[in-house]
């Protein structure tokens, strides 16, 4: 059999993985693996950087490629039978990488490298590397021996399989609903929408419109449906996944005080009082404590903000819609209606302006002018047909090339990402330039008919975000695996690059590029985009304070040991610190917060706040020079994204700033007073 997992040396082949092929490539890279770490400990290779990295590091990265090729099928392509061989095999991949990361032969190799002449020799960028390399064996478990190390290996195991399986149940529980709505019950939604509810009900042989909780199905039924109890009906199924009010077999809450107690004892095996510390060892925030009084910070300056939306809000759905005890379910509702009246245009006159095809030429257009490079598409074996390939160039040189997979379906995780599927890295083994590849993910509406995908300005937003992403990833001249793109950033300044490309979609300038009505080919009225700037920091107060209530609640149960057992008692507590709106007591949102449970931000979710400082006062650079002004282009490209994780993100920032970061670029962005 050949098996394209075992093939790395170009792009992946994607359409050729099946299951089957899972399990064998796991057993051969992770031999290989496990032969090179005991080449590497022992006496034939010298503790000097090449020379480690071209044993160790070939091994591990042709690992990592391969079952990140898996991960990412099992996240965009999901099947039973790939869920079992994924799931076969996450023991084993997580259990060699928490013994590398744990060795104390390799840990005391490095140790060696740092103190000798050689290590002093470095390059600061290597020196970086090897300062969080050292950092990151301690919080692995390097320093632990006999019984606490072999804990330590259990925990890790058991948190994957736990994480996997939330993911999962999130996954299961958004795919198993399925209302079939009348015409009647339909009313008031977009036609756009109408057809592709009629469409997907149609394609099983069934009447009425088809709503899934999907984004694209779910929300736009919510913002616009007149009949209520239909909004209830939807909201109370998506508000309800994976916990203990949907299907048992779905149901997340045990696993999320098991996670969450294995975290706690995770971090008293490393020598911290709680989890939130161990996260934030590798962060740019010092202490728990610094990241809530931040938190808190924030809250205060938005609540006025917020407790006037709310105020306008409950006035307008009880004298224009008869709203006398507004609900969650009609919060989206009523909210679109108040802004079509206060601004006279809605979402769904703004969709029209941007077809996918429009939107990605016109970005493609603002990073050629920015950054020097020419995007273009290209071919390479994908997952699905929906899915398109691109190479990025400069001056005909390759620098890197990407992914995007945008519709919502079956099997896909919700959400968007960027993931990464090779690093930049002048290999260790052949001396040769290898570029980046990266995934960009996101769940948008699919075409209808023969009409192209229509987005949102939100989804416009959301596109620019991960593209931000990727041009960290792919635009990096850090050439060391480790730190270069976004490896080694720390994560709450990894968002720095993502919302700092939001700011465009703001900019008229920028916009009327972006746009180009579906039926007419006009682009977007000066007049429409007015309003829609008018309208910007509609309802800011309240979304500032819940993204607020979200980290605020992550950080408190990575800090109370307790928490965990009580994570619905948090949640509220949190709530009746911070918001203004408060849901139903059915409402379980943490038995889908996959960003803490399975998604890499546990006691960190703090950090899209954080990056939002770092990403509003770079913005004001381009502020102050043009938004599409090239120097200043040229200056970010070459401080923030070439420089990866080559060095502190705040040194980052000051050489492209020349100061430290000050939030009130970003209160002034969101309409909030200091």
């Amino acid at each position: 059999m050949t098996n394209p997992l075992l093939n790395t040396d170009g792009l992946m082949a994607y359409d050729a993985i099946r299951p089957e092929h899972v399990a064998p490539a796991v057993e051969a890279l992770l031999a290989q693996s496990a032969s090179a770490l005991e080449q590497v400990v022992s006496d034939e290779v010298p503790a000097e950087f090449d020379a480690m990295a071209r044993v160790l590091s070939v091994a591990t990265e042709r690992l990592g490629r391969a079952w990140g090729a898996v991960g990412h099928l099992h996240r965009v392509a999901n099947t039973p039978e790939l869920r079992e061989a994924y799931g076969a095999a996450l023991p084993r991949v997580t259990e060699f990488f928490t013994q590398l990361g744990s060795d104390e032969r390799l840990y005391a190799k490095y140790q060696a490298l740092a103190a000798s002449p050689a290590g002093q020799g470095l390059t600061p960028a290597r020196q970086h590397a090897l300062g969080q390399w050292l950092r990151d064996f301690k919080l692995g478990g390097a320093d632990l021996r006999g019984d606490a190390k072999a804990r330590y290996e259990q925990i890790q195991d058991r948190s994957a399989e736990l994480e996997q399986n939330f993911s999962n149940h999130v996954l299961d529980a958004t795919d198993a609903f399925a209302y079939y709505a009348s015409a009647e019950e339909m009313a008031g939604v977009p036609a756009d929408v109408l057809q592709a509810a009629r469409d997907a009900a149609a394609a099983e042989g069934k009447d009425g419109h088809k709503i899934t909780l999907h984004f694209p199905s779910y929300f736009p039924v919510l913002q616009y449906a007149t009949n209520r109890p239909l909004r209830e009906k939807l909201y109370r199924a998506y508000i309800t996944r994976a916990s203990e009010l949907d299907a048992p077999e779905r149901d997340n809450s045990a696993l999320m005080t098991e996670l969450l107690q294995l975290r706690q004892e995770e971090a008293q095996l490393l020598g911290y009082a709680n989890y939130a510390e161990v996260s934030l060892a590798t962060k740019m925030a010092r202490s728990p404590t610094e990241v809530m009084q931040f938190l808190r910070d924030l809250s205060s300056k938005a609540r006025p903000a917020a407790e006037r939306d709310w105020a306008e809000l409950k006035d307008f759905a009880h004298a224009a819609l008869g709203l006398t005890d507004l609900q969650s379910w009609d919060v989206p509702f009523a909210s679109e209606k108040l802004k079509e009246a206060r601004y006279a245009f809605s979402e769904q006159e703004v969709k029209a302006y941007f077809p996918l095809p429009t939107v990605l030429k016109g970005l493609f257009g603002i990073i050629e002018r920015l950054f020097d490079v020419a995007i273009s598409p290209a071919s390479a074996p994908v997952w699905h047909e929906a899915v398109q390939f691109f190479r990025i160039e400069r001056a005909g040189q390759l620098v890197g090339e990407f992914y995007l997979d945008p519709y919502a379906r079956p099997g896909k995780s919700p959400g968007a990402w960027m993931d990464d599927v090779r690093s930049r890295w002048v290999r260790a083994d052949v001396g040769r330039l290898q570029t980046p590849v990266a995934n960009l993910i996101c769940n948008f509406a699919a075409p209808v008919g023969e009409k192209p995908s229509l987005l949102t300005h939100d989804d416009v937003i959301t596109l620019f975000h991960e593209f931000g992403h990727g041009l960290h990833h792919l635009l990096t001249q850090v050439d060391d695996l480790g730190i270069s793109g976004i490896s080694g950033v720390e994560w709450d300044a990894v968002e720095l690059p993502s919302q700092f490309m939001e700011n465009f979609c703001w900019e008229w300038e920028v916009l009327n590029t972006l746009t180009a009505h579906v039926d007419s080919g006009e682009p977007m009225p000066r007049a429409l985009f007015d309003k829609m700037l008018a309208a910007k920091n509609f309802q800011s107060g309240l979304q500032t304070l819940r993204q607020v209530e979200y980290a605020l609640f992550d950080m408190r149960l990575h800090t109370e040991p307790e928490a965990a057992t009580r994570v619905l008692a948090v949640a509220e507590e949190v709530r009746q610190e911070v918001a203004v709106i408060f849901p139903p007591a059915f409402a379980r949102g943490a038995h889908t917060f996959s960003h803490i449970f399975a998604g890499g931000y546990s006691a960190g979710y703090y950090s899209y706040k954080w990056a939002e400082v770092l990403s509003a006062d770079a913005w004001s650079a381009f502020e102050e020079a043009g938004v599409l002004d090239a120097r200043t282009g040229e200056r970010y490209r070459r401080e923030i994204l070439e420089a990866g994780g080559s060095r502190p993100a705040l040194e980052s920032f000051k050489a492209f700033r020349g100061r430290e970061p000050q939030i009130d670029a970003l209160l002034r962005h969101q309409g909030i007073a200091a």
